[in-house]
């Protein structure tokens, strides 16, 4: 009998700290669910690759942005833009490099971009034109239509804001006498 009361107190007792643990650990999910901002980012290798290779054509939109060259840059405050189709654009890096001309396509199924003259001969005397990465380019003029103008009045704005942001004003401290 001893035995029996033993193992049975001893069962108890394990019963009794699992239980405890089960409702310190609720009671620690709920706490980092109402306290900590859940990000659903992931620094996998393998899931940003997959993301990024079937994206829907509007997101592979943004992911082809090029950089606008210095005067541009300075006139908009906008770093970089999406590529469309009728901007001019120089060649920055590879065997074309300095070589500017017209984008006549954006082939976003293949990540790349076409411009114009700047084509390779195949083996057997065809010419195609060659695929450019968007970043591999620099944006010379901007092709302007009311969306785009939208655009660069957002971003503008947001560089704007951030230049001032945390600098006080003489009329930010100014209380009236009156």
């Amino acid at each position: 009998q001893t035995v029996r009361t033993s193992i049975g107190c001893h069962f108890q007792c394990v019963a009794r700290q699992v239980q405890s643990t089960h409702i310190a650990l609720w009671q620690k999910e709920t706490y980092l669910d109402t306290t900590m901002k859940v990000s659903n980012a992931t620094s996998s290798r393998r899931k940003s690759r997959k993301a990024h290779f079937s994206a829907p054509s509007n997101i592979r939109r943004k992911l082809m942005s090029a950089p606008l060259c210095k005067d541009l840059r300075s006139k908009y405050n906008v770093r970089s833009m999406p590529v469309r189709k009728d901007d001019e654009v120089r060649v920055t890096r590879g065997h074309y490099k300095g070589q500017q001309g017209k984008i006549i396509a954006c082939y976003r199924k293949k990540w790349v971009i076409h411009i114009e003259r700047l084509q390779r001969e195949k083996a057997n005397g065809a010419t195609i034109s060659v695929g450019f990465n968007p970043s591999k380019v620099e944006i010379l003029k901007l092709h302007l239509n009311k969306d785009r103008k939208a655009i660069l009045a957002r971003r503008d704005s947001k560089a704007e804001d951030k230049g001032d942001k945390g600098k006080y004003k003489e009329t930010d401290g100014a209380v009236s006498t009156a």
